[in-house]
């Protein structure tokens, strides 16, 4: 009950981290960097007697009634809750923050401030299983019917959505939201890395069972050992390979170096790892 309510809390707080970056960096300078925000200030120029907020919000409506008529009810209602949770956060900034002008005359620093905060709030949205919807949708749409890969797709509508601004808000606002679509994916992929800031650690070692044990006993990991055989001397080898986040894999490193400082040892970060102990599969 305590992980879903601390889930619940860091979803919200990731909604309202990008509904701080859409009400007072990127509507105040009409920058529409993509995703179900960048197009409602590109639709509010058109009509502005609409708030922001209440755009995003009939916007979101739309693309998941369109979502359920192509793609059926695959959409968690964490994403539902997520994507609704942020227009109303954008709304309601609206509503007890009005923003009369931007922040600063210098657009690229706020730009880049925003979106840091931005893609640092979505990866907290993606780490809980959910996403903020909108440009997911039409991803999803077509990756069914064109096999266009998700993260393609988003990343082509995104981009279509700030190229659309060029032609609202002039060439200068339409390449600073170009730039803002391509920082902030950099910021998410970053900001996810370090929550799952994995590495899978290929250790050969002439002292493989004691090893072996200190990570199995002494830092609760598992491992899978390879038998191979080198191909300079022709000797057999017990390869070890275990996955360990970072602090886990300072204590192993302190440990060879007082066991075998001649092992060799080569470190991959992962990008994402599923099933066993890790991340569940669904």
């Amino acid at each position: 009950m305590t992980k879903k309510l601390l889930s619940f809390l860091l979803m919200n707080v990731g909604a309202l981290a990008v509904a701080v970056n859409v009400h007072f960096f990127l509507s105040p300078n009409n920058l529409a960097t993509g995703g179900v925000s960048g197009l409602s200030i590109v639709l509010n120029n058109v009509f502005p007697g609409l708030t922001l907020g209440t755009i995003m919000i009939m916007l979101n409506i739309v693309l998941f009634i369109v979502g359920f008529i192509f793609l059926g009810f695959q959409f968690g209602a964490k994403t539902i809750y997520a994507s609704f949770a942020l227009s109303f956060m954008v709304w309601g900034l609206e509503t007890f923050f009005p923003m009369q002008e931007a922040l600063s005359d210098d657009l690229l620093i706020q730009l880049i401030i925003g979106q840091i905060i931005a893609a640092s709030g979505m990866a907290i949205v993606f780490h809980q299983g959910a996403s903020t919807g909108g440009t997911d949708i039409i991803a999803m749409i077509l990756n069914k019917y064109f096999s266009i890969e998700v993260g393609k797709g988003v990343l082509v509508s995104d981009i279509a959505i700030a190229t659309s601004s060029i032609f609202i808000f002039g060439p200068t606002v339409g390449m600073y939201a170009f730039f803002g679509v391509i920082l902030n994916g950099l910021v998410i992929d970053y900001t996810l890395q370090q929550f799952d800031n994995n590495k899978e650690i290929v250790i050969i070692s002439r002292k493989s069972e004691e090893i072996q044990d200190y990570i199995v006993k002494n830092l609760g990991r598992g491992a899978t050992v390879h038998y191979a055989k080198g191909a300079f001397n022709q000797e057999d080898k017990e390869v070890i390979t275990t996955i360990m986040n970072r602090k886990d894999y300072s204590k192993l490193k302190k440990y060879m170096l007082a066991v075998d400082e001649k092992a060799f040892i080569t470190v991959h970060s992962m990008n994402e790892i599923l099933g066993q102990n890790f991340k569940r599969l669904a």
